[in-house]
């Protein structure tokens, strides 16, 4: 989800909005979007398929070896919740393991692996969109888990405020990466990411992160605060 001005993030069809958003994109023209995080795919989603395709990238973070999931249909569809951990409070998702259930079981794995642990989200963006980003162990944004895997549950989203969707390390390439929105984006966000959770308690935790804003005082950068996930833990319901 880094920035270059080279590939805006809203695309043309965003340029032919209405003079009402138009003037809203005039104001966040510097918020443009490199293909190296937050960025668009030709790819198409997987069909919550019998089996996921994990990919091996070459590229993961070498501090954290976590292997490639294993996936089983009926077990990866089991619902589950994603409490991350930061010195602000505790952020709880409620992961949507029948929507996109590849993904879904990615970050369980990861979780269980403890790859999060320790991990500053690297990224926030107080403009336009209102996004904090984490998920790289080594806190800059360019890192993925080793493995990637297919785009899932996109055809109609979009991202208010408690959507938890997956962000890129390398463009088409899903890892361990991930945006929350904090708060309902004044632009429109094209259907380019996989939402697999929702924020049911916490959000004002990711609030309280944005409002001390970036440390340069842009509105797209790091945190002001450094976001730490301490830990990341996954709770299936009992029975």
């Amino acid at each position: 989800m880094n920035l270059t001005s080279g590939q805006s993030f809203f695309g043309r069809r965003a340029v032919r909005k209405a003079a009402g958003v138009a003037a809203v994109i005039a104001a966040c023209s510097g918020l443009t979007w490199t293909a190296v995080s937050l960025t668009s795919s030709t790819s198409t989603d997987a069909k919550r398929p019998d089996t996921c395709l994990y990919t091996p990238t070459g590229n993961g973070n070498g501090n954290k070896s976590v292997g490639v999931p294993t996936y089983d249909s009926i077990a990866a569809r089991r619902p589950f919740m994603l409490t991350l951990s930061t010195s602000e409070g505790p952020i709880t998702i409620q992961a949507l393991t029948t929507q996109a259930p590849c993904t879904t079981n990615s970050f369980a794995h990861l979780a269980g692996k403890k790859y999060f642990d320790g991990s500053k989200c690297h990224r926030l963006t107080t403009k336009g969109i209102f996004v904090l980003e984490c998920g790289d162990p080594a806190g800059v944004g360019n890192s993925d888990p080793g493995y990637s895997y297919p785009n899932e549950n996109r055809k109609g989203a979009t991202y208010p405020a408690g959507t938890v969707a997956v962000s890129k390390a390398q463009p088409g390439r899903n890892g361990g990466q991930f945006f929350i929105s904090y708060a309902d984006p004044v632009l429109r966000m094209p259907p380019e990411w996989t939402p697999f959770g929702k924020v049911i308690d916490g959000l004002d935790v990711v609030q309280k992160f944005a409002a001390k804003g970036t440390a340069t005082g842009e509105p797209d950068g790091a945190p002001k605060e450094p976001v730490v996930i301490d830990s990341a833990t996954v709770q299936y319901p009992k029975g």
